[in-house]
């Protein structure tokens, strides 16, 4: 297969979200020796670029989004192993941690986010769910964050957010880190009251807004 095609191949696995054609092609890739950066930037990236795009003019919705991702983390499973044996590493645009407020237990939104901006060249910590205000500041210290993403899918859980804030004020950290937040109940507004620096309406505009506020 010549490499146009594969790569063409890669992309569509992304956009139908076929993981097991996703990963079935990344070993084809690693077979052929093609250079695992390549493979990621050439072929798959461009699928999920190509649903973040539909999906924010609607012409596909959430289930296609997470199915996108999920093949795209099938690819990345993959071509990591070849990506550490070759030493070969991605340019990364910026460190995330990412975090669902104190009190929030809701993962899916978060997880696709981080599997998009991962996609998209940045270093993600996720931090799961309900997760204390001084945990999230404490990893921010240990990986010299550049960006903190905040969901809440709750009213009773948005207060979480501001004072991820009013913490990383507190800890003399918030001046080297941007503070982007999201998840239903949210809005630009509500990211402005609490001094967010912006506010992710989707997975896809977050990784818009990622790129934006690291100057990626």
């Amino acid at each position: 297969m010549q490499r146009e095609d594969l790569f063409e191949e890669m992309a569509q696995s992304i956009i139908e979200g076929e993981a097991d054609a996703a990963a079935d092609l990344a070993r084809q890739a690693v077979e052929e020796g093609v250079d695992p950066l390549e493979a990621i930037d050439q072929g798959f990236v461009p699928g999920i670029d190509h649903v973040g795009h539909e999906f924010s003019v609607e012409n596909m919705f959430l289930p296609e989004l997470v199915l996108a991702g999920e093949a795209m983390k099938a690819a990345i499973a993959v071509l990591e192993p070849e990506m550490q044996r070759t030493g070969a590493e991605r340019e990364i645009h910026g460190t995330v941690v990412l975090a669902a407020a104190h009190g929030d237990i809701h993962d899916i939104g978060k997880s696709l986010v981080g599997t998009m901006l991962s996609a998209s060249g940045f270093r993600v910590f996720d931090l799961g769910v309900d997760v204390p205000v001084e945990t999230v500041v404490d990893k921010v210290r240990e990986v010299n964050a550049d960006l903190v993403g905040v969901s809440a899918l709750l009213t009773t859980t948005m207060t979480g957010q501001r004072e991820v804030v009013e913490a990383l004020v507190a800890s003399g950290l918030r001046e080297q880190v941007k503070v982007m937040v999201g998840g239903a109940p949210c809005t630009p507004e509500w990211a402005t009251e609490i001094g967010a620096d912006g506010f992710g309406e989707d997975a896809a505009r977050a990784v818009t807004l990622a790129r934006e506020l690291v100057g990626a």
